[in-house]
């Protein structure tokens, strides 16, 4: 039997607090790389202390938290939530800021700058530093490793020249089991006739063996984009038309 340890701990980052003529030590303090991973909440906690390395009373502060990503855009922005103890006390100097799964949706696996601020009851606002030379911004690698978010849809197009025909997608066969599941939405404009999913067992394309798997009939009435779903190894999927899908066929997407 193989024990393999996991840890449960606290990501705890700690920041100096601008207080007014002090000079902070040259020891970085939150230059420390962050790591979040898409696809879950995560929770960060930070602990506010002054240039003697006290603890702060956050209570009388909103901390606010920002992250910018490579293009130095705000994407992310959350006020901190100050910890409370057991004896329903505040925490000196701790409080929690969770990036949700939300905030990292669409957020693309990359190195994001964050800064945090303190806003007092009466809107002022004061920065905290990071180091003697009065750096405020730290590191957040957004991680796709630990949950992988979904693939892109592949979009499948016909031809400008009359071809009833759509382009060939690859069915990746080397990841679906037996009962791979295809799904795939047509988007139409009163678009009338037949839409076939042809698919094949070959390796090569373009001198394939194509079967249908299955028909769909369109009516012209549709307003919203119509599902196909169906269940198959396959080396090559393809689409093909009853009808001419200039203008009236808009997008078909599918995934594997």
């Amino acid at each position: 039997m193989q024990l393999t340890p996991r840890y449960l701990v606290n990501n705890r980052t700690t920041i100096v607090s601008n207080d007014v003529g002090i000079v902070t030590e040259y020891r970085p303090v939150y230059s420390r790389q962050l790591q979040v991973y898409k696809g879950i909440d995560n929770k960060l906690e930070f602990k506010l202390v002054n240039a003697d390395q006290k603890p702060i009373d956050v209570s009388a502060y909103t901390p606010r938290f920002q992250a910018f990503d490579e293009n130095k855009n705000l994407i992310i922005e959350h006020d901190g939530e100050v910890n409370i103890l057991d004896d329903s006390s505040a925490s000196r100097g701790l409080f929690t800021v969770t990036i949700t799964e939300n905030d990292l949706l669409n957020v693309k696996q990359q190195y994001l700058s964050y800064s945090i601020h303190l806003v007092d009851t009466n809107g002022n606002a004061s920065i905290t530093y990071s180091d003697s030379h009065f750096g405020n911004s730290g590191i957040i690698k957004v991680s796709t490793e630990a949950y992988p978010a979904p693939l892109s849809s592949k979009v499948v197009t016909f031809p400008t020249d009359g071809n009833l025909t759509s382009s060939v997608v690859e069915a990746q066969p080397g990841i679906n089991g037996n009962e791979a599941l295809h799904t795939s939405v047509v988007y139409t404009d009163g678009f009338v006739g037949d839409l076939t999913v042809q698919a094949t067992l070959d390796t090569d394309e373009t001198t394939a063996s194509w079967a249908d798997v299955i028909t769909v009939s369109f009516d012209g009435t549709e307003t919203a984009p119509k599902p196909i779903n169906f269940n198959g190894v396959f080396s090559y999927i393809r689409f093909v038309s009853s009808a001419s899908p200039l203008n009236t066929i808009t997008k078909i997407l599918i995934r594997n």
